[in-house]
């Protein structure tokens, strides 16, 4: 099957309906009568559905409540944005899905909306994806879910993925691999009582009980991020019996620059005076080695 690029348009797709939706209803009407393609109505909520490619699984309800109450003694702010679906003879939520689902909690009928009168599938699943990733609205495994979506669904890169969302291709490729953890980490994840840094960390042990065994310690110990990196390594790299498992300052300040810089694991393994070693740089995919190849290069130039 031919690949399917996001389109040059996108861009400013993504820019209108952000500049629209987020103005004043006041404001709205005159503003998209300017705009080609788009209107503003009045729609009963009996007439709306969600989106298809929504990519927020988790919908905070005491959040959802203090919204249908602001909605009740104030009124819709913002209008949603939605597309008509002919084919059911309903109109798809683009943008504003807590809008809506706070609307009918106020016990209204009917919400201000901006209709897109003409949006591909494609389109609606970029729209809705990068205005909840720009919102930071999303959790670590919605955002993984969201890319996953695009990138199977559209034949899409990482590389444009990571252009249209404003991320470097590594920031995919880490989201990406969150998706093979475990049901109940990527659950943890979910819910937030664990981060995607925590995440990362699990990912570095690939022996399930031992996964299981950093996850207990990281819940018991309340570890940071850089406490379960430095437990994940000391479970793959454990010290020789009489020996101490700390490293040089040097030598773990060294790693993390690089780890930083190149946007993946990095190991430096080395001899009694340091003199000598090795430089390990862990990737996942070729699309990740490939980034890590590009950001040496840059580096050198």
């Amino acid at each position: 099957m031919a690949r399917q690029a996001l389109g040059k348009g996108l861009d400013a797709l993504i820019k209108q309906t952000q500049e629209v939706s987020n103005l004043p209803m006041e404001q709205v009407a005159q503003v998209v009568a300017q705009k080609e393609g788009m209107s503003v109505s009045k729609i009963e909520l009996s007439k709306i559905v969600p989106n298809r490619f929504q990519p927020r699984r988790v919908f905070n309800e005491e959040r959802l409540q203090e919204l249908a109450q602001s909605i009740k003694e104030h009124g819709l702010t913002q209008p949603i944005v939605v597309t008509y679906d002919a084919s059911l003879d309903k109109y798809e939520i683009v943008v504003g899905e807590r809008r809506f689902r706070a609307t009918q909690l106020a016990g209204l009928t009917e919400i201000d909306a901006i209709v897109h009168k003409h949006l591909t599938d494609q389109e609606l699943c970029a729209l809705a994806l990068i205005e909840n990733i720009q919102r930071e609205d999303l959790n670590p495994i919605e955002t993984a879910l969201g890319y996953r979506n695009l990138i199977n669904k559209f034949y899409i890169t990482q590389n444009d993925l990571a252009s249209y969302c404003g991320k470097s291709k590594a920031a995919i490729s880490n989201a990406l691999r969150l998706l093979e953890l475990e049901p109940q980490y990527q659950q943890a994840l979910q819910e937030g009582t664990l981060s995607e840094g925590h995440g990362r960390a699990l990912l570095m042990v690939t022996d399930k009980n031992k996964r299981e065994e950093l996850f207990k310690k990281m819940n018991h110990h309340k570890m940071s991020v850089r406490q379960a990196e430095d437990a994940a390594r000391h479970m793959l790299f454990p010290a020789k019996k009489g020996k101490t498992a700390k490293r040089p300052v040097e030598a773990v300040s060294f790693e993390q620059d690089l780890q930083t810089a190149l946007g993946t694991k990095v190991e430096l393994k080395f001899g009694k005076n340091m003199k000598k070693g090795t430089l390990v740089i862990h990737y996942h995919s070729l699309d990740e080695l490939d980034n890590i190849a590009g950001r040496l290069k840059n580096k050198m130039l």
